[in-house]
């Protein structure tokens, strides 16, 4: 399951986050936002607890649309320690996005870590 989140709930859900968030902005109306879905899935389950996954429906989170600056739906964006350190838009289709999933899967899950806090997130890293 896929957490929704909104403005009133993302800074606790996704800045705060003690681990990685792959952010999916999507809206009901967009087909490729529904076809991407199950691949968002399987992302997931195969991240497990390492990467979490949420949407925001960009229609009504305006704000939030804004501040990240979208041009297109979906957009993903893969936020640590309140930092976009991935973009994801404009992709043609499941094996983009495949692609691009994959390269963000094996970047996390080769590299555990152990944050305390968002601010001390980068001198902090344990190795299992």
């Amino acid at each position: 399951m896929v957490l929704s989140v909104s403005e009133r709930t993302f800074t606790q859900e996704v800045l705060e986050s003690p681990v990685p968030v792959l952010v999916n902005f999507e809206a009901p109306w967009c087909g490729l936002c529904r076809i991407i879905h199950p691949l968002l899935l399987q992302f997931q389950s195969q991240c497990g607890e390492q990467i979490k996954l949420v949407r925001i429906n960009a229609d009504e989170n305006f704000k939030l649309s804004n501040t990240y600056r979208l041009k297109s739906l979906p957009t993903l964006l893969l936020i640590e320690n309140g930092i976009v350190r991935h973009r994801l838009e404009g992709f043609r289709g499941r094996d983009d996005l495949r692609l691009a999933l994959e390269e963000i899967k094996l970047s996390y899950t080769n590299r555990p870590k152990a944050y305390s806090s968002s601010k001390a997130a980068d001198l902090e890293c344990q190795t299992v």
